[in-house]
C-alpha cells in the first residue's frame, strides 16, 4: 500500500470512530452546559480554603465562588461535591463555609448542599 492510501485509510478509520463514539447527554446540568467537574477547575484558588476551615480564602477564591454561586447555588453545590473537588482533597462541609468566610452578602443562606447547610449571615440576629 502506498503512503497516500495509508493516510486515507487512517482518516476514514478516525472519522468512523468519531461517528460511532457515544455522545454525552445534551441536557443542561446544575451548571448549565458546563459539567460540574469542569466548572470545579475554576475553584483551584480555593484548594487550601476547601481543606482547612481556618484558612482565609484568597480574593481569587472568593471571586470564583461568588461568580459560580451567583450563576446558581445548585451549580456551586454540584461543584463542591464533584469528583474533581473530592480528588483535589476538598472537604464538602469545609468548602460550603467558603462563601461565609468570603463575607459574601448574597450567599444562599439556609441552602442545603449534600447534607451541609449554609449558616445565617454574620449580621443576623436570633
Amino acid at each position: 500500500m502506498s503512503m497516500r492510501s495509508l493516510l486515507v485509510l487512517a482518516l476514514v478509520v478516525a472519522a468512523a470512530a468519531c461517528l460511532a463514539a457515544p455522545r454525552g447527554a445534551h441536557g443542561a446540568g446544575e451548571c448549565g452546559k458546563t459539567p460540574a467537574d469542569k466548572m470545579a477547575l475554576k475553584l483551584a484558588p480555593c484548594a487550601s480554603a476547601g481543606q482547612d476551615p481556618k484558612s482565609v480564602p484568597s480574593s481569587g477564591c472568593c471571586t470564583a465562588v461568588h461568580t459560580i454561586g451567583k450563576q446558581s447555588p445548585k451549580c456551586l453545590c454540584a461543584v463542591m461535591l464533584s469528583d474533581t473537588a473530592k480528588s483535589a482533597g476538598i472537604k464538602p462541609e469545609v468548602a460550603m463555609s467558603i462563601p461565609k468566610r468570603c463575607n459574601l452578602v448574597d450567599r444562599p443562606v439556609g441552602y442545603k448542599c449534600g447534607g451541609t447547610q449554609n449558616g445565617p449571615p454574620d449580621n443576623a440576629t436570633a
